[in-house]
Formats: C-alpha cells, sequence, structure tokens
C-alpha cells in the first residue's frame, strides 16, 4: 500500500504563488508517473500537471506557462509551483502516483491518490 500526503494549500489573493508538496510512502514500491489533477465545485476532476520519472512533463493548457511540476524521486515526492494564480484556479488539488509494489506474488501495479488539499483564490 502506497499512501500520499499532500501539503501546502491555502488561500492566495490573484496573481499570487503557492508550492504544493505530495509525500509517498509505503514499503517496496518504486514510482513511475505522478500527476496532480484538480477538481472545482460541479466540475469534473481534470489532469493539471504530470511528470515521469525520467522528468518529462505534459500541462493542461490552462496552466502552461504559470504552473511547475517537478519531483524529488529519492524523497518520492512531488511538487507543484504554482505561480500567477487567478480566480479560476480555486479547486481540490490531488496528487497521484502510479508505479509497482513487491508483493508475496511479485510486482503489482498500482496507482494511489492522495486526500487533496484546498487551493482557494481570491479576486
Amino acid at each position: 500500500q502506497v499512501q500520499l500526503v499532500e501539503s501546502g494549500g491555502g488561500l492566495v489573493q490573484a496573481g499570487g504563488s503557492l508550492r504544493l508538496s505530495c509525500a509517498a510512502s509505503g514499503s517496496r514500491f518504486s514510482i513511475n508517473a505522478m500527476a496532480w489533477y484538480r477538481q472545482a465545485p460541479r466540475k469534473q476532476r481534470e489532469l493539471v500537471a504530470s511528470i515521469t520519472k525520467g522528468g518529462s512533463t505534459n500541462y493542461a493548457d490552462s496552466v502552461k506557462g504559470r504552473f511547475t511540476i517537478s519531483r524529488d524521486n529519492a524523497k518520492n515526492t512531488v511538487y507543484l509551483q504554482m505561480n500567477s494564480l487567478q480566480p479560476e484556479d480555486t479547486a481540490v488539488y490531488y496528487c497521484k502516483a502510479e508505479g509497482t509494489t513487491v508483493q508475496t506474488m511479485g510486482l503489482m501495479s498500482f496507482a494511489s491518490w492522495g486526500q487533496g488539499t484546498q487551493v482557494t483564490v481570491s479576486s
């Protein structure tokens, strides 16, 4: 079982910045891709940014040039630096990790989600 714990959300004025962190813990696991998603009230959850183990990144068009995803493989941690925040960025932000764990039967794939952290941007 791989657990994810997010931190760094909060209330910020438009134009401000926040940095989210997500740390993975567990035993005998290896993470491949990590990503940040967000879900605003009455909207579907959407991908914000993703990063592979090798560092390749992908961003939603709405955040390109403003958000930066990065990861520290040694710490099993992914970050999301959010600059020039706008009210439309208000949402609960979720971290997701995909990889493999070593089980009795061998390698097993997993996909874990964090509990979410609220980001609120005031105008």
